[in-house]
């Protein structure tokens, strides 16, 4: 028993000087070790002078590219193909005869109605005569002329159905892949193409609240799509009046050019969205931030010693941020070896340019 109470012993000793050493090491590697003298070392770091500058407030967001017009081609009524004229993926002009349906049933029903319609004049122009000679009442001309007008209605409706049989594009486009052959009996239901306008297309986005009261319409701005990093340009034409209320965002639509067809609705852009350009802007490097939990702190020198400061930021880019309030020009901001730094820290600043 003597024996096992000597190793329980041994390695509770050993133990315990293991996480001693670490609390020492751990120490000396965030520079809080003392110098020979009591005193804390004195850490070195990088830091800058700050001055403003004029900032270009650009923000980068997600956005899809949609065609600026599109419409799903289909008949009206219901009957068998008896021509295509449109060439699959082929470019097509506004009213453009796209498929006819055939229509030798309709155009004997027009010939029977016309008929009736030449019967029903023929009838109201004696009832008038007779009507002004007192030959009969004033109801029964009443019925004549009522058949008369009932026959005009049903040529009208029978040359409406007639015109439905040949469909025309109802804008200038692109058709897509079509579904019908000559022969085919057609119904409203069929999808037969798709027709879409990708001269111009729109782009849509959306921007967060906050920045919600800078878009405006006719503003200008670029993006680029996968698999390629030309850029391309957009005017904002139309702004969402309401914030949405589940994504606290604001939905914006650019239109832009597409002439030479490059770009196809559909597509996954990245826009850049410039907003205001502020003068006299105080910009430092991301690597400067601390966030805490209150908001966000830098360290600056100062008598060389690091000092705390809370600051107020809002637009970020990959390398810079943009500091609102907190931070005066010439002060001198630490800029690296701030996470290991604590309040009254002796610094020695090495100035970057």
């Amino acid at each position: 028993m003597k024996i096992k109470h000597i190793v329980y012993t041994l390695l509770i000793i050993g133990f315990g000087s293991f996480i001693a050493y670490r609390i020492v090491s751990n120490k000396n590697k965030n520079g809080d070790s003392k110098g020979k003298d009591g005193k804390n070392k004195e850490i070195t770091v990088n830091g800058i002078v700050i001055k403003t500058e004029t900032f270009d407030n650009t923000i980068s967001l997600s956005g899809s590219i949609e065609a600026n017009e599109q419409v799903e081609i289909r008949s009206e009524i219901s009957g068998i193909v008896e021509g295509i004229y449109f060439k699959e993926g082929s470019n097509v002009s506004k009213g453009q005869l796209l498929f006819k349906v055939n229509d030798v049933e309709l155009r004997a029903q027009l010939q029977q109605a016309k008929t009736k319609q030449g019967l029903a004049s023929e009838n109201e122009r004696r009832a008038k005569l007779l009507l002004a000679k007192e030959a009969i009442s004033q109801e029964e001309y009443d019925v004549a002329r009522a058949d008369f007008k009932l026959a005009q209605s049903q040529v009208q409706l029978i040359d409406a159905q007639i015109a439905k049989t040949s469909v025309r594009a109802p804008f200038s486009g692109k058709i897509g892949l079509r579904s019908i052959s000559p022969g085919t009996y057609i119904t409203p239901s069929l999808l037969v193409a798709k027709l879409v306008n990708v001269g111009q297309l729109k782009i849509t986005f959306s921007v967060p609240e906050k920045y919600a009261n800078q878009i405006k319409v006719n503003s200008n701005l670029s993006f680029t799509v996968v698999g390629t990093s030309e850029k391309h340009f957009a005017k904002v034409y139309a702004i969402e009046p309401e914030i949405e209320i589940a994504t606290r965002t604001l939905q914006i639509r650019a239109l832009a050019e597409n002439k030479d067809g490059k770009l196809l609705p559909g597509t996954f852009a990245n826009v850049e969205l410039p907003l205001d350009v502020i003068k006299d802007a105080v910009v430092i490097p991301t690597e400067a931030i601390v966030p805490v939990q209150n908001g966000k702190k830098v360290f600056i020198s100062n008598n060389g010693k690091a000092t705390e400061i809370m600051v107020e930021t809002t637009t970020r880019t990959d390398a810079s941020v943009l500091v609102l309030s907190g931070l005066k020009v010439g002060d001198t901001l630490i800029t690296s070896g701030v996470m290991s730094l604590k309040k009254e820290s002796p610094v020695k600043i090495k100035i970057k340019g």
